[in-house]
């Protein structure tokens, strides 16, 4: 009999039928999980679709499209929806650049074409205590890391977005440093839970107010981590700037791993509000994902390195 951790999502609401119903290979992947086996892409599929909390339900569509953080549109949640009708995001370019043997311009489908797709159900906390459950649609980023190959001198990935205040009519403001970037350490970025997110909700695409055409997802970070409609991903040796870290460096670390023993300093981080509920319910240590990703963080102070 599999037993179940108490936080696990149920598999029937979040795992295709075809796969939940083939119960041998869902317990297939908990074992190979347990002994260190090397994957294939379906079973850590299969992987990632463990780490939610029983009692969690999938976000409706309209709030996960109407309920938004991305300031290139708009401050208020409502805004991005509104204020991005008409963004085109075909054609698209990414530039990759820094410590790669493939630096270049590269087309939507020449960085992300041909790697196999997945759906991905993962929770996302804001850092503001709210959070939804969001079925995404991606790529592994390890993937199209692999794709443009890095150096080994590599430490560090930092991803921007565009910036082009005509069509973002948000960065016509000061209220923070553009363009947006965020990064990751290349092992964060490896991990099999790092996804570059182009669709959601079974679709192809992404709504423009979700981050159009590429936008980041690290499940067991705080959700501005998740950097929207990227321009560019550079390689380093040394811990980039990052634009929330820059704002208010008090406030917004580099990590921004999702730890409710550590408040933001201006509310507690204990509890959040799971948009469509009324009561608030418990914030999981790395978001519920700390069976994946703890061991990224061996020995290292969380409160320090928040």
């Amino acid at each position: 009999m599999l037993i179940r951790r108490p936080d696990d999502i149920p598999s029937s609401e979040i795992t295709p039928e075809s796969l939940y119903q083939n119960r041998r290979q869902f317990m297939g992947t908990a074992g190979a999980l347990a002994l260190g086996t090397v994957l294939s892409p379906a079973a850590l599929e299969a992987m990632a679709r463990t780490g939610g909390a029983q009692e969690d339900k999938v976000t409706p569509e309209e709030d996960a499209t109407s309920y938004n953080n991305f300031y290139e549109f708009g401050t208020d949640k409502e805004e991005p929806k509104v204020l991005s009708r008409g963004f085109v995001s075909t054609p698209w370019t990414v530039q990759v650049e820094g410590l790669v043997k493939k630096p270049r311009p590269y087309s939507y489908d020449e960085l992300v074409g041909k790697i196999a797709v997945q759906d991905r159900t993962y929770r996302m906390r804001c850092v503001e205590a709210w959070s939804m459950v969001i079925p995404w649609r991606g790529v592994q980023l390890r993937d199209v890391i692999n794709r443009v190959e890095p150096l080994p001198s590599a430490k560090f990935v930092e991803f921007t977005t565009l910036f082009d205040p005509k069509r973002m009519p948000g960065q016509r403001s000061a209220v923070l440093p553009w363009p947006y970037k965020e990064a990751l350490r290349m092992d964060e970025a490896m991990h099999p839970l790092a996804l570059l997110a182009t669709g959601m909700y079974g679709k192809s695409t992404l709504p423009p107010q979700n981050g159009a055409p590429l936008r980041l997802v690290t499940p067991w970070k705080y959700g501005f981590k998740g950097v929207k409609s990227i321009v560019k991903i550079r390689f380093t040796d040394r811990m980039p700037n990052t634009t929330w870290n820059d704002a208010n460096p008090s406030e917004y670390g580099f990590y921004a791993n999702v730890n409710p023993t550590v408040d933001h300093p201006r509310w507690s981080q204990a509890k959040e509000r799971r948009i469509g509920e009324f009561l608030k319910r418990n914030t999981l240590m790395f978001n519920g994902y700390a069976d994946q990703v703890a061991s990224l963080y061996s020995g290292m102070d969380l409160r320090r390195n928040y």
